[in-house]
């Protein structure tokens, strides 16, 4: 096969992978987003034509320029995200207090995008089910029912993450394709009937319906943004399939979901009445292909689900390897693909979470009204992080691109108050709880960390060579956990000096974050003193290496493993948390799962 056919088939593949992937949610948006905006507006054609024209550049200002240009163009090594923002913009800032700032947007952002990713299955997935009321016969199904059918349908969807979706996201490609050929193939039946919505393309449109409308027109924003909700996840997920694949795919996500979007006005314009505006129209048009349709919109909103899924443990991991979260325990479900991971804990909160939010809420239009929140707070977050990086890379054309994008996101998110009291607050509240973790953990370990008082290498190197030098040794070697060999952590001290454990060779294992993404090297630092070496461990932040395999590769053949545990005393509620916390996420050697049969805890009493 020729090269060029292969850089081809390449390509394909890269697309339906990005469509399976990437675009669930934000293809997903036309079962709910102008059905919920005419519950607010009147169905004039004024009022349909600048809807329209609003849903239009909102998907070329903050999907299209936001994300598949400016955002996507910033990356480290492929990577795209809340974190790599931060990463790429805090060595430019020189004033530490910027840096602080910089680190609490970022933190603020990957906790807004969790608020928003508990509604987005509880949305879509209750949306899709609602489209039974239209088959006959269906049409009296209870509301309890619906959701009875919706949770069923969350709880196979979680329950199946610890097997791994490696084997069956190839299927969710043409699955995802089928779906936006089909909302372009509607769309466009639609629009024969009304070809007059085409020029909603014109912005005047959009300016005119804020002319007409007012106030009331400003609030409504708070539901068109609900057509690009899912545009975050293509620049979170770009480290899993590279830029390429997921620009060429926007470029026909785009047009099969305007067309999708102006064919729902046309029949708008025609049917008045219409309440579940899609899948009324797909009955109207193919009475015939509407339970088809109706399962493919299931099997789209549990494809877009899983995304979101994915995305979460995305983050986390993000997190965990930037340590700004507990080492929650992490599985891998793919020998080919580390990205295809199970947090458990994750999993079973967003769970718990989407199945409350369902219950809480009954209705996908309730749903709706909660829905934007939090992203429109994260579009507002990367604009600012993305101004600020191209102002100091001096790249002012884009700078200003960039800040005229962010005021826009940011009206989106005013608007988007008005939500608030009307159930957006559950969203704001899911948040607040990893933003929570977050605080808690970085401000306990900083205390802890001062609180345990490492000791200086040359004051430690004192001691260890007059006990080396006469205290028995035991044969073997033992491997002691240090985040930096310059400062020996209290549990050393006490095991060699205190409890006169030494071994013959003594390893001092420390773990280090690079500035990149990926890559994993371990070596041999200087020989510190006879019988203590260091071994260091290089990985990029967003790295969990197989520690045991590196020094398996360097030749250490370990008899035991010491690690430190702190046993943290607390009359204070606040660190009586962190002490929970603590207690119920993996140490380090836990961790990077470490041979069982060779670790030995050393307990140190930590007052709080």
């Amino acid at each position: 096969m020729s090269d060029k056919k292969l850089d081809k088939k390449t390509q394909v593949t890269g697309i339906l992978k990005a469509l399976g992937l990437v675009f669930g949610d934000i293809g997903t948006s036309p079962i709910y987003t102008l059905t919920v905006i005419f519950i607010l507006t009147g169905r004039t054609e004024q009022n349909v034509i600048g809807v329209l024209s609003l849903i239009f550049w909102t998907l070329i200002l903050l999907v299209t320029v936001q994300y598949t240009w400016l955002a996507m163009s910033l990356g480290k090594r492929g990577e795209g995200g809340t974190v790599v923002l931060r990463e790429i913009l805090v060595p430019l800032l020189k004033s530490s207090r910027h840096a602080a700032f910089v680190t609490l947007l970022s933190f603020i952002g990957i906790s807004l995008i969790v608020g928003d990713g508990v509604i987005t299955p509880a949305i879509s997935i209750l949306s899709a089910v609602e489209g039974m009321l239209l088959i006959p016969g269906l049409e009296e199904t209870a509301q309890g029912t619906l959701i009875l059918i919706a949770g069923v349908i969350a709880i196979v969807l979680f329950s199946f993450q610890k097997k791994g979706t490696d084997k069956i996201s190839g299927a969710f490609g043409p699955i995802v394709l089928v779906w936006f050929l089909s909302l372009a193939v509607s769309g466009v039946a639609s629009i024969i009937q009304v070809p007059g919505v085409a020029k909603a393309i014109n912005p005047w449109y959009a300016v005119r319906f804020f002319l007409d409308n007012g106030v009331a027109g400003f609030f409504v924003l708070s539901e068109v943004i609900l057509c690009a909700t899912g545009g975050e996840a293509l620049y979170a997920d770009m480290g899993h399939l590279g830029r390429e694949p997921i620009v060429r795919a926007w470029s026909g996500v785009f047009v099969a979901l305007v067309l999708n979007y102006f064919g729902q006005g046309a029949f708008i314009l025609t049917h008045p009445e219409a309440k579940n505006v899609l899948f009324e129209m797909i009955f109207y048009q193919a009475r015939f292909l509407y339970i088809p349709f109706l399962l493919l919109s299931i099997m789209a909103t549990v494809i877009a689900s899983q995304a979101m899924i994915s995305g979460m443990f995305s983050i986390v991991y993000q997190g965990i390897a930037t340590r700004i979260l507990p080492m929650f325990k992490i599985d891998y479900t793919s020998t080919e693909r580390q990205s295809q991971i199970y947090i458990g804990f994750v999993n079973w909160f967003l769970l718990i979470a989407v199945l409350f939010i369902m219950y809480e809420f009954r209705e996908s239009s309730k749903l709706a009204a909660a829905y934007g929140l939090a992203v429109t707070g994260t579009m507002t977050l990367t604009g600012i992080m993305m101004t600020w990086i191209y102002s100091l890379r001096k790249k002012f054309v884009r700078a200003g691109i960039s800040f005229f994008v962010m005021l826009v996101s940011a009206t989106y998110l005013l608007s988007n108050t008005y939500k608030i009291p009307h159930g957006g607050y559950w969203s704001l509240i899911i948040a607040a709880i990893p933003f929570l973790i977050i605080m808690l953990y970085r401000t306990g370990q900083r205390k802890l960390y001062y609180a345990l008082q490492p000791l200086p290498l040359d004051v430690f190197l004192l001691s260890y060579n007059q006990i080396y030098a006469q205290a028995p040794r035991i044969k073997g070697t033992a491997l002691f956990f240090a985040k930096d060999a310059r400062e020996m952590p209290p549990y050393v001290v006490h095991t060699m000096f205190k409890n006169n454990i030494i071994y013959e060779d003594n390893i001092i294992v420390s773990i280090v974050k690079r500035e990149d993404p990926f890559g994993v090297t371990g070596f041999f630092k200087e020989e510190l003193a006879p019988g203590l070496r260091t071994f260091e461990v290089q990985m990029g932040y967003m790295e969990v290496p197989d520690v045991e395999e590196i020094l398996r590769e360097a030749g250490v053949s370990e008899k035991t493993i010491f690690y430190g545990v702190e046993d943290i005393q607390a009359t204070n509620i606040i660190w009586q948390l962190f002490s929970v916390i603590k207690k119920l996420t993996p140490n380090i050697v836990q961790f990077y799962k470490l041979p069982a049969n060779k670790l030995h805890g050393v307990v140190t009493r930590v007052e709080m």
